[in-house]
């Protein structure tokens, strides 16, 4: 597991919100307290599509961020700064057997049930963590280092500034 505190939230912000920085990722959930607290789940509800429809779309569990980033956006959006942000995002499903294949890890994707990002600003501070969740128990850690690396160099290619956090 990874914990880094961002350096410029602002900046942060406009690549979660405005730009498509993180539009490759699903949403597991976000939770935004401002005037009220809103609680949004990411995962999709399968009965309000057809069987086409799931096929054309190529439907996973969760929603794109790129779909649900627009109604966050517009909870968030103000004067005034919000007083909670919490986001858990989830890399599809394709990035994650990509990454496994590089990872060098001993799982097959079948094992994998997620490998998150978790967004959390409170106190005008942000914090990313990454999580790795597999359905086996085991030590090979590989796949956490190395999704654990891949955050780094992402955020590193997209210019957001971070720093370990204890």
């Amino acid at each position: 597991m990874l914990s880094l505190k961002i350096l410029d939230v602002k900046s942060f912000m406009g690549s979660l919100l405005i730009q498509k920085v993180f539009d490759n990722f699903l949403l597991s959930e976000a939770e935004i307290t401002t005037f009220a607290h809103f609680s949004v789940e990411g995962k999709l509800n399968q009965n309000f599509y057809t069987e086409e429809e799931k096929e054309e779309l190529k439907l996973g569990k969760y929603a794109r961020w790129s779909e649900i980033k627009p109604y966050i956006f517009s909870l968030i959006k103000g004067n005034k700064l919000p007083a909670f942000i919490k986001i858990v995002m989830v890399l599809s499903a394709e990035n994650t057997e990509k990454l496994l294949m590089q990872s060098g890890a001993s799982f097959n994707k079948e094992d994998i049930n997620g490998l998150f990002l978790n967004i959390r600003y409170e106190k005008e501070n942000l914090l990313i963590t990454t999580g790795t969740s597999v359905s086996t128990f085991t030590l090979d850690k590989a796949l956490e280092h190395y999704w654990d690396d891949s955050i780094r160099k992402f955020l590193k290619k997209e210019n957001i500034a971070a720093e370990d956090y204890d």
